[in-house]
């Protein structure tokens, strides 16, 4: 009798076993016949404030922005072109090498974070407007949507330059095939809470602050490449 019990369950038991190895089977046969989305390329062109500057490397921009596009379920991959204390003349001088000459690797967007180092050298705001203007040109030939992040000139340079440096932005915002975020700092310049002790750099709240306003706006730039993908 225990012995006819025993030889029971082992039955029972391996035909178990069995039907979680065919389940387990029919699972990986159907993850590998789904298509598997590829990561959208997306150069950050960038200074300190792109960088993630005085926080953690999973508290700074570019990873919560990556964390946050793949919550609403978009594979993107982050090319990490951002230097602090650059300026729009810098990003100028180094995009061509950061975008490089092979179709298989080059970004197929970009995200535009250039300005606040001008602003802080107090950099003439026609200076400025043609570095930005010449990287926006040389994206524009290669078909390159953009996501242009506008800046604000600091308190201190006065009403009128404050003025001229916004302008710029708001003129480069309005070219076709350019995404524009009137303000990169938006609810997070000038908060002490938000900002690290320099004043100029949000810290790990700041940064979540600043990622939450510019993530519609990257939304929409990884749909721009889609639709460019799309079309004839």
């Amino acid at each position: 009798m225990t012995a006819a019990y025993g030889i029971d369950r082992a039955k029972r038991e391996g035909a178990r076993a069995a039907r979680r190895l065919s389940a387990l089977l029919a699972t990986l046969v159907l993850l590998a016949a789904a298509p598997q989305q590829t990561p959208v390329r997306v150069l950050v062109l960038g200074d300190s404030l792109a960088a993630g500057y005085g926080l953690a490397p999973e508290e700074g921009f570019q990873a919560l922005l990556a964390a946050g596009l793949q919550a609403q379920g978009l594979s993107v991959k982050l090319e990490d072109g951002a230097v602090s204390g650059d300026t729009s003349a810098g990003g100028r001088a180094r995009l061509d090498w950061l975008l490089g000459d092979d179709p298989g690797s080059a970004a197929e967007a970009v995200i535009l974070e250039l300005g606040a180092n001008d602003g802080l050298r107090g950099e003439a705001p026609a200076v400025m407007e043609a570095n930005l203007a010449a990287i926006l040109d040389r994206l524009a030939a290669r078909h390159i949507p953009v996501l242009l992040c506008g800046m604000y000139a600091p308190p201190n340079m006065g009403a009128e330059y404050g003025a001229r440096f916004r302008e710029v932005f708001e003129r480069l915002g309005k070219r076709p095939g350019v995404i524009f975020e009137p303000f990169f700092l938006e609810g997070v310049a000038g908060d002490p809470s938000l900002n690290q002790a320099d004043h100029l750099h949000p810290n790990a709240a700041g940064e979540k602050r600043v990622v939450a306003a510019v993530l519609p706006y990257a939304v929409r730039l990884l749909a721009a490449v889609k639709k460019g993908k799309a079309t004839p």
